[in-house]
């Protein structure tokens, strides 16, 4: 891959197919659950090992307003969502956050910005914990006041 064509893929601007150079075709993972994708395959839920609703979270990469359903029906049924949108056009993705904004208040949820146009929506009986290292800091080794 040329160094343009790397830049280009690190833009996100092409498609990165150099990494299918790494994969073996005869390798196989095994049977995958049917029960992980929920009507389009653009979302995936966690299902086997998480069956409690809480400890469930879906991923929606949408790429048109027209998969925002897909977003609320998971929220609507108590399961955080992550939304990327890094693949949509600035105004449908404009109009997927505002359609977040308005589910999240209708539910009394939360919604928090991951990265840049990725977005977590959180239901109202689910607690995000922040990974900064101060808020978590007792009296401890590293306390030496």
């Amino acid at each position: 891959m040329g160094s343009v064509r790397k830049a280009s893929a690190w833009l996100g601007l092409v498609d990165d197919n150099d990494d299918e150079r790494y994969y073996d075709d005869d390798y196989s993972e095994g049977t995958t659950s049917g029960d992980a994708w929920v009507t389009d395959p653009r979302v995936q839920v966690a299902a086997d090992k998480a069956e409690e609703k809480s400890r469930r979270i879906a991923t929606v990469t949408p790429d048109s307003f027209r998969d925002a359903r897909a977003i609320g029906e998971l929220f609507r049924d108590g399961i955080p969502v992550i939304m990327n949108l890094t693949g949509m056009e600035p105004g449908d993705a404009k109009r997927v956050v505002d359609f977040a904004a308005g589910l999240i208040f209708g539910l009394r949820g939360s919604i928090d910005r991951v990265s840049t146009r990725v977005f977590l929506l959180t239901p109202a009986d689910t607690e995000i914990i922040s990974g900064d290292a101060s808020a978590h800091r007792t009296d401890g080794f590293f306390n030496q006041s």
